[in-house]
């Protein structure tokens, strides 16, 4: 082996080494077990929610951004996260997450578009979602897989970000705001429908 390739060798060892320490995807959720405010699903991901949002392609542009109102409805330890999105090219899109609450902090999530299941964990004040997506046709039809990142703040809006990748490469990356619309109300408050904020702290400890 020459000099030559010794030196690329290296340099994509170290590549390799700072996507996976030094990234966004290197965050855990243990790195956030201690912060707060605890992010609930049940609670913050509950009522009419706001969301605005920016996505940038592989270039790091901004190539579209959107705007949706998201419903969040809970029954038991299961939900669904009802999604009306409107994109700045015009284009209007409806989607629909299921999602249930399991054992340990962990819930799994699922869609028309996801393929399989999505595996999240609930940890201090974040939750992180992996999950396969397939895009619709109009927007090439890839399926690509995505990290995504909520991060809940003093205020109660949720900051998030996620990253798509295909092949492990990235093609996108996703940054929005979710708020509680100041106008409506949670759809269930404790007591309701099975919903308890006691048995809910005793799932997740």
């Amino acid at each position: 082996m020459n000099a030559f390739a010794i030196i690329l060798l290296a340099l994509l060892i170290a590549m390799f080494f700072r996507a996976r320490l030094l990234s966004f995807r290197a965050q855990t959720p243990s790195d956030y077990a201690g912060t707060g405010p605890i992010f609930s699903l049940k609670r913050h991901l509950n009522g009419e929610i706001l969301s605005e949002g920016l996505i940038y392609g592989p270039n790091g542009r901004m190539s579209n951004s959107f705007v949706a109102r998201m419903v969040g409805e809970w029954n038991g330890n299961t939900g669904t996260l009802s999604e009306f999105f409107t994109y700045s090219n015009g284009k209007k899109m409806n989607r629909k997450w299921y999602l249930t609450l399991g054992t340990r902090n962990t819930f799994t999530a699922t869609a028309e578009d996801i393929v399989g299941e999505g595996h999240g964990t609930i940890s201090g004040a974040t939750i992180k979602l992996n999950y396969r997506i397939i895009l619709p046709k109009d927007a090439g039809g890839h399926t690509l897989d995505v990290t995504d990142w909520m991060y809940l703040t003093e205020h109660g809006v949720i900051m998030n970000r996620s990253e798509m990748r295909k092949f492990g490469i990235k093609v996108a990356e996703l940054v929005a705001t979710m708020r509680p619309n100041p106008k409506s109300h949670p759809i269930h408050v404790s007591g309701a429908n099975e919903y308890s904020i006691t048995s809910e702290r005793q799932l997740v400890q």
